[in-house]
């Protein structure tokens, strides 16, 4: 690590079909055996892309490393052609590599590599080197790199125009302004940047400000009434993001009911590292969606917990589900045994999401074909996440329905009677 940064790291430590497509899927599943393009909706989503993929993956634009497949996978083509929604992704764990190494030059400050490939192969040791410490090695780095206006600005930009390629109809993307401060940038300039870049997106987007959990009450109520100055000005939520293991968001009280009481969007990480009732509390502070939220999965099996489960369908929560990130910090074994296809099963609301896609090394697309690979959903299980996803999106209500409506008419178009692997 080549820079200083007061404990950036910790903030990523913790990292529905009801007619058509309007709430999560009960009831057995495609069998998991089965090929996957035998499945009819995923048939039709593959017809139903302009051209087949073609070119390598190390040419394809903007993407921050090879993607953990063939290009030429059926399942990777089937992804790319969805309709998406981007709820969870860290500003500060998403740039461009040939972007971070550019900011880094421009601001004096030493890569642990030479060039943008071997950057990115940086990157893709510590995503997979088994160690959390690795994995988050690269946010000193990162936070060190935009901490100027002019570059916050280019990384808001620029990680709105990936979503947008990626198909993403709406976006929502975070992070701690605060931790820019000791760059000499502050909290307030640091928001109007990044808003700035937003601002230019092809799409819908909204910023969501984190305060650090593991910091004092006194710090994470700034960030709160830092994110609503800007209320109505493109941030559209807050969250409580860093280790949250010991750091209950309890301990924030003061904080999340300045955001309660102004009607600001809230979401908050829990159930990753610590246990499935995290969840419910988060939820019961006020929180409408949750980062991760994965060991929810744990009251499936415990009797004593079950009402856990109940709870979260009859609030309607919705989990911000990160799936290849839970697997490089260890919250996840699998992607085939990670608990995103138990829970989806069970009726809970959630949608996938990148998480880092820098130090994850994965695209939306990416993360969207792993899922069709290696676990039992299908392509019209990730229409009704995305679909849930739009409707739990902290965004005016007029860019909620125009995502929705635009993933609606994309099913209507791969076909008009093509079901859900389990519809109710």
């Amino acid at each position: 690590m080549n820079v200083a940064v007061p404990d950036p790291m910790t903030e990523h430590m913790n990292g529905p079909m009801n007619g058509p497509m309007n709430g999560p899927m009960t009831g057995p599943m495609t069998d998991p055996m089965t090929d996957p393009m035998t499945d009819p909706m995923t048939k039709l989503v593959t017809e139903h892309m302009p051209e087949p993929v073609t070119e390598p993956v190390t040419k394809l634009k903007n993407v921050p490393m090879p993607l953990p497949m063939n290009i030429h996978d059926t399942h990777l083509a089937a992804a790319r052609a969805l309709p998406k929604v981007l709820l969870h992704e860290h500003l500060d764990g998403g740039l461009r590599v040939p972007t971070l190494l550019a900011l880094l030059q421009q601001r004096g400050l030493a890569a642990p590599a030479p060039d943008a490939a071997s950057l990115a192969a940086w990157f893709d040791a510590n995503a997979h080197a088994g160690s959390l410490e690795k994995y988050l090695e690269g946010f000193a780095l990162t936070v060190a790199a935009m901490a100027t206006p002019e570059a916050m600005r280019r990384v808001a930009l620029e990680a709105a125009q990936d979503a947008f390629e990626e198909g993403a109809v709406l976006a929502e993307f975070r992070i701690a302004p605060l931790l820019f401060e000791p760059h000499g940038v502050s909290g307030e300039a640091a928001v109007e940047a990044l808003l700035q870049g937003l601002a230019d997106a092809p799409m819908p987007c909204g910023l969501i400000i984190c305060g650090m959990r593991h910091e004092p009450p006194e710090r994470t109520e700034r960030a709160a009434r830092l994110a609503l100055r800007f209320q109505g000005q493109g941030v559209v939520g807050y969250d409580l993001a860093g280790a949250e293991f010991g750091f209950p968001a309890a301990l924030h009280s003061r904080a999340l009911g300045l955001v309660r009481d102004a009607g600001l969007g809230l979401t908050l990480h829990a159930g990753e590292a610590d246990a499935a009732v995290r969840v419910l509390q988060a939820a019961r502070l006020g929180a409408k969606r949750i980062g991760h939220g994965v060991r929810l999965v744990d009251a499936l099996t415990d009797p004593e917990q079950a009402a856990l489960i109940d709870e979260a369908r009859a609030l309607n929560l919705h989990l911000e589900v990160c799936p290849t990130s839970n697997v490089h910090t260890g919250a996840a074994a699998s992607i085939a045994t990670h608990p995103i296809t138990a829970l989806w099963q069970a009726g809970v609301s959630l949608s996938y999401h990148t998480d880092n896609r820098l130090m994850s090394c994965i695209t939306l697309d990416g993360e969207a074909a792993a899922l069709l690979r290696h676990t039992p959903l299908r392509a019209a299980d990730l229409l009704a996440m995305a679909r849930q996803a739009a409707l739990h999106s902290f965004l005016p209500a007029a860019a909620k329905a125009a995502a929705t409506a635009a993933i609606d008419r994309y099913v209507t178009g791969a076909s008009a009677d093509t079901a859900p692997a389990a519809s109710r």
